[in-house]
């Protein structure tokens, strides 16, 4: 197929102008007249069809040797042609079988080392995502030894204020027996100032300084009473004081475990990134696999067929020394008639 507008008339004016100057015009040297422009294959067609229209049809007034020779040279020289013409084909075809091949290689290479990039982010990604998972875990532990510190913490204050109950139980109690022995020996000294009225004024003295004594004594247990109602109060403040470090130390509690509950959850949420991670690294590998296979492909292909090109070679080698002897054996002929 022509190239770049090459036309049976642009070869003839190249041929005319190679034999102007006393040159033989075969292809080669009309594609070069021609500035290396054109299908050797079309340049071959139309000098074949210029010298069978340049061809006179009537008889040769040559001697039979010198048109023999023309002839055999003539022959030669197509011969050579014609076992040019599939080599040049071969060549053209494989010069864009392998400007393909190259083109698709360099493609290849550029998507290996794309993934080969990505195999390598992807692997520092999931360094990165080992390293957060690690020091989740970290946390987790740090959490979960505090927590175990807040517990036994909570147990000590639990502890503490059922000690605080007892003692408060225990004062209630002495409460209650003290004013029980108040109310009796109320009732016992009222008892015994009614019969000690009816008796003789004699004893009033000896009454009276038993009343004083009696007075003292009550308010020797009035004192202690008072005194247990201090205790009292202030066990009754010392437990609210518990019961809010309780409280506070419940909200601790709760908070941690709420912490604790949000870094499993991240560290579950961590394990799943990194398993996809590691699937995406694994497909990456495959990827990168198949087009090392494919590339090694490709790089034995390249191989047939520059075998294939220089098979080609050496039988275009071959024919043109068949060209050579052929086209010496008209010379051979005349050195012997000689």
């Amino acid at each position: 197929m022509a190239r770049g507008g090459i036309t049976k008339a642009l070869v003839q004016i190249a041929r005319t102008a190679i034999l102007a100057r006393g040159e033989h015009p075969s292809i080669d040297a009309v594609r070069i007249e021609m500035g290396n422009t054109g299908s050797k294959t079309t340049i071959h067609r139309y000098l074949k069809e210029l010298d069978d229209g340049a061809q006179p049809i009537e008889a040769s007034a040559e001697p039979i040797d010198d048109e023999l020779t023309a002839l055999v040279s003539r022959l030669a020289q197509r011969l050579k042609e014609q076992a040019q013409e599939p080599i040049e084909q071969a060549r053209e075809q494989f010069e864009e079988q392998r400007e393909t091949l190259e083109s698709e290689l360099k493609q290849t290479r550029q998507t290996l080392e794309q993934l080969e990039q990505q195999h390598e982010i992807q692997g520092a990604a999931l360094e990165r995502e080992s390293e957060a998972l690690s020091n989740t875990r970290s946390m987790l532990q740090t959490e979960q030894t505090r927590n175990a510190g807040l517990n036994q913490a909570l147990a000590d204050f639990e502890l503490r204020l059922q000690d605080k109950d007892e003692q408060i139980r225990s004062l209630e109690e002495k409460h209650l027996h003290a004013r029980d022995a108040l109310e009796h020996y109320r009732n016992a000294t009222k008892e015994q100032r009614e019969q000690e009225q009816s008796r003789h004024e004699g004893q009033v003295q000896q009454l009276q300084a038993e009343l004083r004594q009696a007075q003292q004594s009550a308010l020797v247990r009035q004192d202690e009473i008072t005194q247990l109602h201090r205790d009292n109060e202030r066990l009754l403040t010392e437990n609210r004081g518990t019961q809010r470090e309780l409280s506070l130390m419940q909200d601790q509690l709760k908070h941690s475990n709420q912490r604790q509950d949000q870094l499993l959850e991240q560290a579950t949420r961590v394990d799943s990134e990194r398993t996809l991670l590691q699937e995406r690294l694994r497909v990456a590998s495959l990827e990168t696999q198949t087009l090392k296979q494919n590339v090694e492909e490709q790089t034995q292909l390249n191989q047939s067929l520059e075998k294939a090109l220089s098979k080609a070679r050496t039988s275009l080698e071959e024919s043109q020394r068949l060209a050579a002897t052929v086209a010496a054996a008209p010379d051979s002929a005349k050195q012997k008639d000689a």
